[in-house]
């Protein structure tokens, strides 16, 4: 698609941060040790809201956003803050600089018509236009045109 790799030229140009796109790996057992699951680097990519963006133009639905950095003691008060911070965990484990944003379980979107026809995740193709969803599974009437998103996206991350 033209217009990705025209917006990969124009984040390059202007030197835009990019992001770290990460694969989650859990180590086999060793003996009777269950070994932590790590956040290995798999890229690079900009944050373009519901999208990542790879330099070469590969679109990714966003997945899970963590930092690399101390994940502190455990405080038991709820999964999901456990689930984090286990998360900030393994981003260290994985060999992040500190501090650092790291995306993983990002999904890479099949960019062919028929099955952008067929989508229910953010992008999707409806009366011949490719449009965007907010939130996964909202109808057409609330999408937004892709073109027009990405161009919004764009001037957001650069900054004109």
């Amino acid at each position: 698609m033209a217009e990705l790799h025209s917006a990969v030229d124009r984040l390059n140009a202007s030197g835009a941060p990019s992001e770290a796109l990460a694969t989650v790996h859990t180590p086999r057992r060793l003996l009777f040790v269950q070994r932590e699951p790590r956040l290995l680097p798999s890229g690079r990519v900009w944050h373009l809201g519901v999208f990542l963006l790879a330099p070469d133009a590969t679109l990714y639905e966003v997945g899970t956003t963590t930092r690399a950095v101390e994940p502190g003691r455990p405080n038991y008060q709820s999964i999901s803050g456990e689930n984090r911070r286990a998360q900030r965990a393994a981003a260290l484990r994985g060999g992040f600089a500190p501090g650092e944003v790291v995306n993983f379980d990002a999904k890479p979107i099949i960019l062919d018509i028929e099955a952008l026809r067929s989508s229910s995740g953010r992008l999707f193709v409806s009366d011949g236009r490719l449009l965007v969803r907010w939130r996964a599974g909202a109808d057409a009437a609330s999408a937004r045109e892709f073109s027009d998103y990405l161009r919004e996206r764009l001037e957001l991350l650069i900054g004109q």
